[in-house]
């Protein structure tokens, strides 16, 4: 039971990241830098007290997938913010969901893994989907926003993080917790210099806020709910976990409702249901012998 709670914690507190985000004054790649730099910190010190060791022995293939899938994760975190940017949380997240169908796409040529008729309606159910919500007739025209762009970045997150999940099948030895660490340290790392060159680094002018809601999203969005997480999968079994997840897509999409007031089209709610379903028919089990 305290599996189950801490997990369902978990996925709301990565629900609420896009309510901190859009109240950052900063740019995207900046938050990205911070959030990677300030939960990589929180770990590494955390790992004292919670008795997870860190192995700095690393053959050269982990650090080159580490390098990669670090520096995907940190993109994957840039693109992420630009989507809240530019659209609603609501859509932004529904387009960030389409991680898994790219995984599903690329598995067969990366892992050698079978097409199955159920993957591929499993796509076609999730491409149905993504195309209510960015139809023009569900509304993306009105308002602040320019919601075509921000659901394109919204994609483009989503493949980045389709490229950590396949990059980390490559990496052997480490636990998931040395693999975070590693990924966030060198997200970090990779960013700096990114950073640097575009944005700069003069935070000075921060206001409070920012700077609250900038320790916040590293210290609980990353460092807690990171540590959290690991600890809850290590209690339940590998088809709950599934179910649950749900929980961080649709309490984004309800806490930007209530708490931003931001609405979405019958339209829009049907081809989320879609996207959201094409990854749970996705993951449903199914008896092989009456397959």
């Amino acid at each position: 039971m305290r599996g189950k709670v801490a997990f369902i914690v978990v996925m709301l507190t990565f629900g609420s990241i896009g309510l901190f985000v859009t109240h950052i004054d900063l740019a995207s790649s900046q938050i990205a830098l911070f959030r990677g730099a300030i939960g990589s910190v929180f770990l590494i010190g955390a790992s004292f007290f919670v008795k997870q060791t860190l192995n700095l022995k690393i053959s050269k293939r982990n650090l080159l997938m580490l390098v990669l899938s670090g520096a995907a994760l940190g993109f994957n975190w840039i693109f992420l913010f630009e989507a809240y940017q530019y659209t609603t949380i609501s859509n932004a997240t529904l387009s960030y969901y389409f991680t898994p169908v790219f995984v599903m796409v690329l598995a067969p040529f990366i892992l050698k893994e079978k097409w199955t008729g159920k993957k591929g309606l499993s796509i076609v159910i999730a491409l149905i989907g993504l195309f209510l919500v960015v139809q023009p007739d569900a509304g993306l025209d009105g308002g602040d926003y320019l919601h075509t762009v921000g659901i394109g970045y919204g994609l483009l997150a989503a493949g980045f993080y389709a490229s950590v999940i396949l990059i980390n099948k490559f990496i052997n030895g480490l636990s998931d917790f040395e693999t975070t660490v590693m990924q966030l340290s060198i997200a970090s790392i990779v960013l700096l210099p990114y950073v640097w060159l575009t944005e700069g680094m003069n935070v000075s002018g921060l206001d409070m806020q920012s700077l609250i809601l900038l320790a916040i999203l590293g210290v609980i969005h990353t460092g807690v709910a990171y540590i959290l997480y690991f600890s809850a999968i290590k209690q339940l079994k590998g088809q709950t976990i599934g179910v649950l997840s749900y929980i961080d897509p649709i309490s984004a999409v309800f806490m930007a409702a209530i708490i931003l007031s931001e609405s979405m089209s019958w339209i829009q709610v049907v081809g989320g249901i879609c996207i959201l379903g094409s990854t749970f028919l996705s993951e449903m089990k199914v008896d092989e012998e009456h397959a």
